[in-house]
């Protein structure tokens, strides 16, 4: 099989990384991709938010398969013009892909398939925020309702704060507000069949504890050790299939993978969002572990075929992923800083690093984006994994280089409670 993977960050890398060791997989290509992902795949030039242009590569090289993993070329509707060329892709149409595109629209479609979430109102103009606020109160949610790689969120006790993010939007959503901690459960469907994955936790604010801005993620790690038994079936039962069936009836079937984002409330699960593509960086520990062959269950996912293919199988121990941010991020971000200690980190035992925001200058490996790099780690438990990917960090230096120093911290600790 040939693949194609749309796409130049850390998910990419870690699902071409995952294609280029599928015995099943005989090329793997990537555009526009990055230095990390170019270890693995042939690189191309291409818009990844022109469908024309991404369905004339993949017929150019003639692939089996196309993955697409951003979510905006998934919202411009790139695997729709693949498809229509022929080829089998795995992602979302851009109809489907509203249910992360619209955050009101997925709102309409959980309530149309009795999907637990919190309430939320739809807001246009500052008298309607202002209500919102005042019938929800503190802490006040305030999303924007269109796509905002993963900063588009704000969750603050600060009423002025949430009316200036508001202002700041368009249109958005005002919710009450989830306690508990969050799980990341993705899942491959074909529009009939859901293979949930394994949940992962992920840490968006950008210092430890939880403190500051809203980032689109610094580390994440699976399994999750203090997460209650029965989980996966819960959410299956409650939550993907019943969504998954929705979008069918509505005549816009979802195909790809769904990612809900839950939080473990005291009053029971609850949807926090959906994405319509694999997370990142979930999607790094996750691929670490993933035991069996990826390609099967992505083309199952794009071809109808999912049933077929046997569920996922995964591996014995932890995952964890550190990310490496660049200066100023998340209000900026610097590019050009030269990246050092790459080899090092990479001779280390069960260390992998996924590169992101990079690019090369000669011989260097420079920064190129916010988040630069996440040191990904495997271990026999969740210390272990989190000792090594730590290592990893330690041996990697470029001016400005930032990254929380407690990710999965309290996991390890056995200090998250329900």
């Amino acid at each position: 099989m040939k693949t194609l993977v749309i796409g130049t960050g850390g998910r990419e890398h870690a699902l071409a990384r995952a294609l280029s060791l599928d015995p099943g997989v005989a090329e793997v290509h990537a555009a526009p991709g990055n230095p990390g992902i170019a270890d693995v795949a042939a690189l191309h030039e291409v818009d990844p938010l022109d469908p024309a242009a991404v369905a004339a590569l993949a017929q150019r090289l003639a692939v089996d398969l196309v993955v697409v993993g951003p979510e905006a070329p998934l919202v411009a509707g790139v695997a729709d013009a693949v498809r229509e060329a022929g080829i089998a892709c795995f992602g979302p149409s851009g109809e489907a892909a509203r249910l992360e595109g619209s955050k009101a629209f997925a709102k309409d479609v959980m309530a149309a398939a009795g999907v637990p979430t919190a309430e939320a109102r739809v807001c246009t103009t500052p008298a309607e925020v202002e209500a919102a606020l005042d019938a929800f109160g503190a802490p006040y949610v305030v999303k924007d309702d269109g796509l905002a790689a993963g900063k588009g969120v704000v969750v603050t006790v600060d009423r002025q704060e949430a009316v200036d993010h508001a202002a700041g939007c368009e249109r958005v959503v005002i919710e009450d507000y989830l306690d508990g901690p969050e799980v990341s459960l993705f899942a491959l469907t074909d529009g009939a069949t859901v293979y949930p994955l394994q949940p992962a936790q992920d840490f968006k604010r950008i210092f430890d504890g939880d403190e500051g801005p809203n980032t689109g993620g610094m580390g994440a790690y699976t399994p999750l050790p203090w997460a209650p038994a029965g989980l996966v079936d819960e959410v299956l039962r409650d939550v993907l299939q019943p969504t998954v069936d929705e979008m069918a009836r509505r005549g816009t079937p979802f195909a790809g993978l769904l990612y809900a984002g839950l939080a473990l409330t005291s009053r029971g699960t609850r949807v926090v969002e959906f994405n319509a593509r694999f997370g990142d960086p979930e999607t790094q520990p996750l691929m670490a572990l993933l035991d069996s062959p990826l390609s099967p269950l992505l083309l199952g996912a794009a071809t109808g075929t999912l049933a077929e293919v046997p569920p996922p199988v995964w591996k014995d121990g932890s995952a964890l992923a550190v990310v490496l941010a660049s200066k100023g991020y998340p209000e900026t971000s610097s590019s050009g800083d030269v990246i050092s200690g790459l080899a090092e980190a990479e001779a280390l035992d069960g260390v992998h690093v996924v590169h992101a925001g990079t690019a090369r200058d000669g011989a260097d490996v420079v920064t190129a984006g916010g988040r630069v790099l996440a040191v990904t780690a495997v271990g026999a438990d969740l210390s272990l994994a989190r000792a090594a990917a730590y290592a990893g960090v330690a041996e990697i230096d470029f001016d400005g280089a930032q990254h929380r120093t407690d990710i999965a911290l309290a996991a390890a600790q056995g200090e998250i409670a329900l």
